[in-house]
C-alpha cells in the first residue's frame, strides 16, 4: 500500500463493507489484493486525484460528526448505509462525483479478484472472439 496509508486503508475496508458487503468476508489473501487494485488504480491517476481520494475519505469520516456526534466509523451499520446514500445523491455535484469514484474503486478492488468471480457469474472465454465471429 504505496498510495494508501494504514489509516486510511483501515477507514477505506469500513465505507467498502457498506457498499459490498463481502468484502468484510475477504481473508487476509484476498484482502490485500483489494488493497493492491485499489492501490495500482489511484498510483496511475494524478497527484491530484489521489489528494481528492484522501479528501473524501476525510469528507466522509467526519461528515456524520454534523448531525450525530460521532466519526462515520463510530455509526451503526444503518447510519453508516444512510450517510454512503446521502453522498449517492448529493446536491453538491462535487461530493456526489468523488462519492461514485470511491464506489467504482471498491467494486474494482472486489471484483477484479478470479477468486470473486463466480459468485457473480462471471465466467471469462479466452475464445470470446471466435464465438462473435463464428
Amino acid at each position: 500500500m504505496d498510495t494508501l496509508s494504514q489509516e486510511r486503508a483501515s477507514f477505506l475496508a469500513t465505507v467498502a463493507e457498506r457498499i459490498v458487503p463481502e468484502v468484510g468476508t475477504l481473508d487476509l489473501n484476498g484482502r490485500t489484493r483489494f488493497f493492491q487494485i485499489i492501490d495500482e488504480a489511484l498510483r496511475a491517476r494524478s497527484p491530484a486525484v489521489r489528494r481528492q481520494f484522501g479528501s473524501l475519505l476525510g469528507v466522509i469520516r467526519w461528515l456524520p460528526l454534523l448531525r450525530w456526534g460521532t466519526s462515520f466509523e463510530r455509526l451503526a451499520p444503518e447510519r453508516q448505509h444512510r450517510v454512503l446514500s446521502w453522498l449517492m445523491k448529493c446536491p453538491s455535484r462535487t461530493l456526489r462525483q468523488g462519492f461514485w469514484g470511491l464506489r467504482t474503486m471498491v467494486f474494482m478492488g472486489y471484483y477484479g479478484q478470479p477468486e470473486t468471480w463466480e459468485s457473480i457469474g462471471y465466467v471469462p472465454r479466452v475464445d470470446g472472439n471466435e464465438a462473435l465471429y463464428a
